[in-house]
């Protein structure tokens, strides 16, 4: 079998008295998509600035396709490519200009270069824009190009830190249309994320990082399994029948109910097998119906990586909000 793209153990980093990156352990295959999921401060940023080899771990070890992100630094460089938080490409250039311009600093003859960067403005639908200042494009045309830039030499690895950020949802579904386009073709990618959604429809594994430490891997299915088998939403007709509800649900469930902000609604994530969990919410319907109280909508589903991250870390996602 091949090695792994990503492999750390222990790795540490420390800035000052804040351990930033706690002891992580990460092994990434080879032609996947791998998501790094935290909050703001976890320390996601830290662990690929060392694994990119701009930041010098003070603990521990990584390999980057079996080569050390240290000792074989120049070896890791040459096969990864970094597409930061924020767009690295020059504003008062075109969009062809900025890709020429990389391509020749890349090693590529002047045809070369021109050809490169048509290809990838055609493919990632900028040609219109090419000629047009960078400074005017919208904030999803910048990050494509952020992203055409990175590959205007096809790495083994690319790394992408916090890809959509700031970013209507039309862009975000454009720039997740072209990281499964980059994959597709062989590379690695290893994507940082706020945004819960976004791991759950690209990444085939997961880490979450909470305080520079991992604290749960696995597969989008697993990481939702692991917090029960699915969880129960109800609305009920009459909002002052709630706390009757809420009380009966428990009470048959034998988990706590959520109040949502809708006063007619209710939540509860539902422990054992799916089998289990389907037998206790038609015990709980039951109930509610012996009650008198009028259930108008129900569903039992897989818990959401929000309901996973939330069991996790005893805390909510911080809201996200796009901004075009």
């Amino acid at each position: 079998m091949s090695a792994p793209a990503i492999e750390t153990s222990g790795l540490v980093k420390i800035f000052g008295a804040n351990r930033a990156v706690d002891g992580v352990d990460l092994t990434v295959p080879a032609g996947t998509v791998y998501g790094l999921l935290g909050p703001n401060g976890a320390g996601k940023t830290t662990v690929v600035r060392m694994l990119a080899t701009l930041l010098r771990p003070d603990g521990g070890s990584a390999r980057v396709f079996g080569s050390d992100i240290v000792s074989e630094s120049d070896a890791v460089r040459a096969r990864v490519s970094l597409t930061g938080q924020f767009a690295s490409v020059d504003e008062d250039l075109t969009g062809q200009e900025n890709l020429v311009l990389l391509a020749r600093l890349l090693g590529h003859s002047r045809p070369a270069a021109r050809e490169r960067a048509a290809r990838l403005l055609e493919a990632f639908g900028l040609t219109e824009a090419a000629d047009r200042q960078v400074k005017k494009y919208s904030g999803g045309m910048r990050r494509r190009l952020d992203i055409g830039a990175s590959i205007l030499s096809t790495p083994d690895l690319l790394f992408l830190d916090e890809p959509t950020t700031g970013l209507d949802p039309r862009s975000r579904n454009q720039v997740w249309d072209i990281i499964r386009v980059v994959v597709a073709n062989g590379t690695t990618v290893l994507l940082t994320t706020q945004y819960l959604d976004e791991a759950d429809r690209l990444a085939g594994r997961i880490a979450v990082i909470d305080h520079g430490r991992v604290i749960a891997e696995g597969t989008p299915g697993e990481l939702k399994s692991s917090v029960g088998a699915g969880t129960i939403h109800v609305r009920i007709r009459d909002a002052g029948r709630r706390a009757a509800a809420e009380r009966i649900l428990a009470a048959t469930l034998e988990t706590a109910v959520e109040l949502d902000a809708d006063p007619v609604a209710l939540t509860a994530r539902a422990a054992g097998s799916e089998q289990g969990a389907a037998e206790r919410a038609a015990r709980a319907l039951a109930a509610l119906a012996t009650a008198g109280i009028v259930v108008d909508d129900f569903s039992l589903g897989q818990p959401s990586l929000d309901e996973v991250f939330m069991a996790l870390t005893d805390r909510s996602p911080e809201p996200q909000e796009a901004t075009a």
